[in-house]
């Protein structure tokens, strides 16, 4: 029987996961036979009132009502199950049927999901979602197939702010604090670019990391700064809408291949539908968890001049240049390019 070891290192992981994948192609892909309901576990680790924590709530419900009986959604929010990076050994191994997984995380499987760090890339959600339309964005979905990822839609998280122990109005203040990021080379880059010294942490570390002082600064959005408390234990915040915090849904393509047709297309379609009204609600979550924290007292939110976020956006520009050759330089020009256009 095969069993995963849960100590493996961060520096073998990649191998470790990338091996498993490639056991995953020995089972096939019969279609199941359904003597009872078809269940979906679905773990992640932001908190139920984020934007990724309602969407799946969503879901489930929308699931269980419309093929009641049929299929039963188990949401373990809030890493109650299982961490983001065991989430995608879980999916290979059939421990859960349903993840959204960062797509910051999925560089370690191909660089064009790269294009999403690129520091203000996007100035907003609309320009990600229009870009996430476009056929580059919906090759992304099955550009991992091979790697038994498949994409069914994209959620929204939000845009992210820096957090620290000082106001960042300019990089310069940046200069020698410790940064957690997600892991992901572009990110890694960006603060390096900035002087900071990047350290690249699982989300659920986070908090006490920030309260022991192993980190002093992080990047996220106002929903998981708010509902993870990371501003009981920053002073500071500024808003510079530098990047995009976003998920992939996926499941492994054989066990969805493998579903009854009529219940996949339904799935098919629920995801559709909870995809296009959680990216509705992103923005309004962001901005609840931005006056809460003001509300809170316990941290200063700096708003940047358009002149301040001009230096910002000049001072992380060479990583675009850094990373042109590995992401594909037409992909981060037709980016750009769908990130200025109108609706």
């Amino acid at each position: 029987m095969i069993t995963r070891n849960k100590n493996i290192s961060k520096t073998g992981r990649a191998g470790v996961t990338a091996t498993l994948f490639a056991l995953a192609l020995m089972f096939g892909c019969e279609k199941q036979s359904v003597d009872g309901p078809v269940l979906i576990k679905f773990p992640h680790v932001t908190a139920p009132a984020t934007p990724k924590g309602q969407a799946a709530e969503r879901f489930k419900h929308v699931v269980e009502e419309r093929l009641k009986g049929r299929v039963k959604v188990e949401v373990y929010p809030a890493g109650q199950l299982m961490s983001d990076d065991d989430s995608l050994d879980g999916l290979a191994f059939g421990e859960v049927q349903m993840i959204a997984i960062p797509v910051s995380k999925l560089d370690r499987l191909t660089n064009k999901f790269q294009v999403f760090d690129l520091p203000f890339l996007f100035p907003d959600l609309q320009a990600v979602e229009r870009f996430q339309a476009s056929d580059n964005g919906q090759a992304l979905l099955t550009s991992i197939v091979d790697r038994k990822l498949l994409g069914l839609s994209f959620w929204h998280n939000g845009m992210k702010q820096f957090g620290g122990p000082v106001p960042m109005r300019t990089p310069q203040a940046a200069k020698g604090l410790k940064f957690r990021v997600m892991e992901s080379d572009v990110l890694q880059a960006q603060i390096l670019q900035i002087g900071g010294n990047p350290q690249k942490m699982a989300f659920g570390e986070v908090y006490q990391a920030l309260q022991t002082g192993a980190v002093d600064a992080q990047e996220n959005t106002w929903s998981n700064i708010y509902s993870s408390k990371f501003y009981e234990v920053q002073s500071y915040v500024t808003e510079t809408n530098h990047g995009y915090i976003g998920y992939m849904v996926t499941v492994n393509p054989d066990y969805w291949n493998s579903l009854p047709d009529d219940i996949r297309v339904e799935l098919d379609t629920i995801v559709a539908e909870v995809s296009t009204w959680a990216n509705e609600q992103s923005a309004g979550i962001n901005l609840a968890g931005k006056e809460k924290i003001i509300a809170s007292g316990k941290t200063e939110v700096i708003e940047l001049t358009a002149e301040e976020r001009a230096v910002w956006q000049q001072a992380m520009r060479p990583v675009w240049d850094e990373f042109s050759d590995i992401i594909g330089a037409e992909a981060i020009a037709a980016a750009e390019a769908i990130g200025r256009s109108a609706d």
